[in-house]
């Protein structure tokens, strides 16, 4: 069974994708993504699609539900080395992505998740001051 490769890099899960996506292989994808961000508490899932040719109403839809199961798990998702076509191709199909925000890179996309990250910190220490009070 092929299974893609999630590594840890503090608190984002990272996941580049160098294989074709078969429906399988992105549902497996869902189901590890979501154990791991469970297990080791991540705040954030990094996805490189730089390698992805083609993505398909499926893969769309299963990258959003990822995006969206991570959310309900208090981790954020970043999509990143969207190919032209690809982005063309998810238009064309009426996909919006829901929840997916997108970066040029993955440098872009740490940038991105880390800056986010930071913000929900200040939010939750702005809370705890208040409730402090």
């Amino acid at each position: 069974m092929e299974r893609i490769s999630i590594l840890r890099m503090g608190q984002v899960l990272i996941v580049t994708i160098q294989m074709d996506m078969h429906d399988q292989v992105a549902v497996n994808l869902q189901d590890d993504l979501t154990s791991k961000i469970v297990e080791t508490g991540a705040r954030g899932v990094l996805i490189d699609i730089s390698s992805l040719e083609v993505v398909d109403s499926f893969i769309g839809r299963i990258l959003g539900n990822i995006a969206t199961m991570s959310r309900v798990l208090d981790a954020q998702t970043v999509v990143v080395g969207m190919q032209p076509a690809v982005a063309i191709t998810l238009v064309e199909l009426g996909m919006s992505l829901p929840g997916i925000r997108t970066a040029l890179n993955i440098e872009k996309g740490m940038a991105l998740l880390r800056a986010s990250l930071e913000e929900d910190e200040a939010r939750i220490e702005v809370s705890d001051d208040y409730l402090e009070e």
